[in-house]
């Protein structure tokens, strides 16, 4: 769970004004994100004998209202089902408008529950009852909304205006674990659920586990409480895993933050240098020694069970951040270190100083004796950052969160080699430029057998008080998620990316009641092209009648700070949201092939990233980010070089490296570049990378073309010159013809993402995802100038070679060449 899932305020104004935001933000775009084509105005001539003015109905409550929809949908149904089409989507709507109508009744019954939890967090606190007065209608009248929808899109599919590919459905119990996918009936498919979902009730509910919701089994938390002697698994938790069926994929969690009191009192350090989810301390023998065996036994009773087959979960969320003034330490995170942890120090020091404490003395600006007496003021100042003694203790913590990791693995694949791992990483951790946490993304992504975080995307942070940098161009910050994929999948692009606690509905600070479907679309459609096999979204707290799970009944003190506040504003109050997440997913894996398709394409053009920098500087991801950020629309799936990268990976997997406001390396990894050259690599270098080593001392070599290509950009070089190096580099590396998209927006700033491949007829498939806050119009040719004809996969509609994409919309396109 996220440390900060605190609400945010909710503009009330919204739902005042008529609920605007639950209907469609474009009445140009449909539920698949793209154009409708538009249909014949009616003849004006007025009838010369119309019908005599209806008599007008009596009012109907919003649920007669929806009823009335609902009974127009089933018909509509039932026709179709005469003529053999698929009712899948529509099976849904009919499912969540009933499901809503239920909970907005719950809600009414129970308004003053429903307030107390609006009022947990300060933003709701001031305005919860108005909250709680507005939620249920809110809900019915956003059932009335989906139910609209599927009501025209069905008709137009009865009449023919569109047509839509039959739903693959997920066969969740007979799953395939393939290298880089799951599998469904012999094809890709993108799995989906909630994490941590409606709390204490059985994962073979069929109201909370199934088509719409997601059916993704969880096997019971693993945590140190499991073992009450420390070297065997506890003979109820045994029995509980023996009992637990298992008919379906899952996954299953090692819980960190319980420590037993048996082991508190046998080791007084063991919580010293503890973070948030992380109850203990990593290097404390007792600890490694007890873990190890409850995790070797665990990988024992679960071999060739379904319920790990989407992996065991290692972790969540950990990080150690150990700065001062860091706002974890108002948690009790690494307010100390423990004597193993500083020994564990000692030595790291020794083995990376050669055992010259002179060096050491001479680097530190210190006055040691000898190794073992090297003492640290944790948590560190924030002022040394970019001092030697700052890179040795935030490279040590992360050395030592990677070998505490693998551990856990070594123990598990000890016992049951075939287990599948993956950890709950916050992609934050890489994406922002803090680097005393303990977390090294790259080597944790190479360790595991799957890729796995808790990725976020978000409007607008609610403690701003005026608009962000992004919102001068973008519907929503996509930073985060798009950098981080990006990375991970260029450091593994053979594994199966699971986002285990997918943060696009609900992060720390952003909450929208109201959220409009297409922002759900847009955002699940950019991450699942950009490499997610699997998102269980946070959360789903409400149990079938309507009420909050069990945990949110009561005292609610819970470990995580913000889990109590997470309910208000929640998916499971908005109808809107709920279907559009299962929708999008069905969709997508209706079209799983293609989209694989399209994700699994080169990386052409790659940002060398240095942990080295991002450790030394306070800046380095955000300068990244300014070179990032241009290339990211030119139609090609962005990438990352590193040392291990460049050593492991087949150098013809791209074609240039850029090397930008990367000033400190270690000469392994100059190294790394330097052969990367020899061996015919194109590097593009701006003036001021690779000047100095880890500690910030002057390098004296600088690298030279050996066998590749060096272009070395001049002092001062802007941003867009450096981009344009890098671009002119792949055209050249990649002359043959294709498609290629052209977009104006009114604002001269790209912002539609897209990727295009070829296909084996001679057309060709594109996806355009509009992040900006702003219509573009967009127009697909050929490289060679020919023009190119498009057609709207989802809808099958032509759309031609000129179209236009609203804010937050989606398109899957055939292309053909037009001679």
């Amino acid at each position: 769970m996220n440390h900060s899932k605190q609400i945010a305020p909710i503009a009330l104004a919204l739902i005042a004004l008529g609920l605007s935001a639950c209907g469609s933000s474009s009445g140009s775009s449909d539920s698949s994100g793209g154009p409708v084509v538009e249909q014949p105005t009616p003849d004006p001539t007025p009838d010369p004998t119309p019908d005599p003015t209806p008599e007008p109905e009596p009012d109907l409550t919003l649920t007669e209202q929806a009823q009335a929809k609902l009974a127009t949908l089933e018909q509509l149904m039932a026709d179709a089902a005469l003529l053999d089409v698929d009712t899948t989507r529509e099976q849904s709507i009919v499912w969540f408008a009933n499901e809503f109508l239920k909970f907005a009744d719950w809600d009414e019954n129970n308004q003053q529950q429903v307030e107390d939890l609006f009022g947990i967090y300060g933003p709701f606190r001031n305005q919860k009852t108005e909250y709680a007065q507005l939620l249920p209608d809110f809900q019915r009248e956003q059932v009335i909304a989906i139910l609209d929808t599927g009501i025209r899109q069905l008709n137009q599919v009865l009449d023919g205006t569109i047509q839509r590919r039959a739903v693959a459905k997920v066969d969740w119990a007979n799953i395939e674990v393939a290298d880089d996918m799951f599998m469904s009936n012999g094809k890709p498919v993108f799995l989906y659920d909630y994490f941590s979902k409606s709390h204490g009730n059985p994962t073979t509910d069929s109201d909370l586990y199934n088509d719409h919701l997601g059916n993704i089994d969880s096997m019971p938390s693993v945590s140190l409480s499991w073992s009450d002697r420390g070297d065997s698994i506890w003979s109820a938790k045994a029995n509980e895993l023996a009992s637990k069926e298992d008919s379906k994929v899952g996954f299953a969690l090692l819980w960190n933050t319980n420590v037993p009191q048996w082991m508190r009192d046998r080791e007084p350090e063991i919580t010293a240098g503890r973070s948030l989810f992380t109850g203990f301390d990593i290097d404390n023998p007792l600890v490694q020694s007890t873990w190890g065996n409850i995790v070797r036994e665990f990988g024992q009773r679960t071999q060739g069970k379904k319920g790990i087959q989407a992996g065991v979960i290692l972790s969540n969320e950990p990080h150690w951040f150990s700065e001062q003034g860091h706002w974890t330490q108002n948690y009790g995170e690494m307010n100390s270190i423990s004597s193993h942890t500083l020994n564990g120090f000692r030595s790291w020091l020794k083995t990376t100083y050669q055992n010259d404490i002179a060096a050491l003395n001479n680097n530190w600006d210190s006055q040691f004796a000898s190794f073992e007496q090297v003492t640290i003021d944790i948590p560190i100042r924030l002022a040394t950052r970019g001092q030697p003694m700052w890179y040795d203790w935030c490279r040590y913590n992360m050395d030592r969160g990677i070998a505490w990791f693998k551990m856990l693995q070594d123990e598990l694949h000890a016992a049951n080699p075939q287990a599948d791992t993956h950890i709950k990483i916050m992609p934050d951790l890489f994406t922002e430029n803090s680097r005393s946490h303990g977390i090294d993304l790259e080597a944790l992504t190479e360790l595991t057998t799957m890729i796995g975080d808790d990725a976020k995307a978000r409007g607008r942070d609610l403690r701003s008080t005026s608009a962000e940098e992004w919102e001068a161009h973008y519907a929503y910050f996509w930073e985060e998620l798009a950098v981080s994929y990006d990375f991970m999948e260029s450091v593994a692009p053979n594994k199966i990316h699971v986002n285990s606690e997918g943060h696009f509905l609900s992060t720390s600070w952003y909450r929208e009641l109201g959220m409009s479907p297409e922002y759900v679309r847009n955002t699940f459609w950019l991450a699942t092209v950009m490499g997610m096999d699997a998102s269980m979204s946070w959360f789903w707290a409400r149990d079938p009648d309507g009420s909050p799970e069990d945990r949110l009944e009561g005292d609610l003190n819970f470990a995580d700070p913000a889990l109590a506040g997470s309910y208000a504003a929640s998916t499971a109050m908005q109808p809107q949201v709920a279907n559009e997440l299962t929708q999008v997913m069905m969709d997508m894996n209706s079209f799983s092939e293609e989209i694989m398709a399209l994700r699994q394409q080169k990386r052409p053009l790659r940002l060398f990233y240095s942990e080295t920098s991002a450790i030394n500087k306070n800046n380095h991801m955000s300068q990244l980010f300014e070179l990032y950020e241009p290339l990211f629309f030119e139609g090609f799936p962005m990438g990352y070089a590193t040392k291990n990268i460049i050593e492991k990976q087949h150098n013809q997997l791209w074609d240039v490296v850029v090397v930008y406001q990367t000033e400190y390396v270690t000469d392994a990894e100059f190294a790394a570049l330097q052969g990367y050259l020899d061996n015919g690599g194109t590097v593009i270098v701006d003036s001021t990378s690779l000047a100095l080593n880890e500690y910030g001392q002057p390098r004296q070599t600088r690298l030279n073309a050996g066998q590749g290509t060096l272009l070395t950009m001049p002092a001062g070089a802007a941003v867009t010159d450096i981009a344009n190096k890098a671009l002119e580099q792949v055209a050249q590396a990649n002359p043959a013809e294709t498609v290629v998209l052209s977009e104006t927006n009114g604002t001269g700033h790209k912002a539609c993402y897209w990727r295009v491949v070829g296909q084996t007829d001679g057309s060709y498939l594109m996806t355009i995802v509009n992040l900006g806050n702003s219509t573009a119009t967009l127009t697909t040719a050929m490289k060679s100038g020919a023009a190119a004809s498009s057609t709207n996969l989802m809808t099958g509609q032509l759309l031609g070679s000129e179209f236009e994409l609203p804010s937050n919309g989606v398109l899957l396109l055939e292309v053909m060449p037009q001679s």
